[in-house]
């Protein structure tokens, strides 16, 4: 339902309370029946004050978790809780269900925004001299680990430079 406007959904609510059918109103706002219907009872529901809620609305941790419980453990309806928490679809409380069970009944809040592309490890770069005597056998062995891989890389360039030499015919 996205693609319709606050007016377009109210004007397809007040066509729909007229007596004009499902299908006619599908095939003149190019929508499912299906979401014709969400849309209609969400407003007889919550009334056209649900319409004003903004692009990307929050809903919190309790909330999913009330939700969802409603559906599984109290055998309610998606399409009828969805409408009680009036959220924008049923389809997104299907969705939390579906991830609630994947993740093993815990639910993961999503992170929001561009992840960081520093490394954690260089954001806090102790001194060798202020490590704990841990930090620095664990400092050392990556560092011997990184140049010991190091070293592979040269001895592979190396052999790869005198393979192209020996390949080469000599010029007279």
């Amino acid at each position: 339902m996205a693609k319709l406007t606050r007016e377009q959904k109210i004007e397809l609510y007040v066509k729909r309370k007229q007596g004009q059918t499902l299908p006619s109103l599908s095939a003149e706002y190019k929508i499912n029946k299906k979401n014709i219907a969400y849309l209609i009872r969400l407003i007889d529901k919550h009334g056209f004050d649900i319409l004003n809620s903004g692009k990307n609305k929050y809903y919190s941790l309790e909330l999913k978790l009330e939700a969802i419980n409603k559906v599984i453990l109290d055998g309610q309806s998606i399409i009828g809780t969805a409408i009680e928490y009036g959220l924008s679809s049923d389809g997104m409380l299907l969705n939390w269900i579906n991830s609630y069970k994947e993740n093993g009944y815990v639910i993961v809040e999503k992170t929001k925004g561009r992840p960081s592309t520093m490394n954690k490890k260089d954001q806090f770069n102790k001194k060798y001299e202020d490590m704990t005597p841990e930090e620095k056998i664990k400092y050392l062995e990556e560092k011997n680990q990184y140049l010991e891989a190091e070293v592979e890389y040269l001895k592979k360039l190396r052999a790869a430079v005198q393979a192209r030499k020996n390949r080469q015919p000599k010029k007279k």
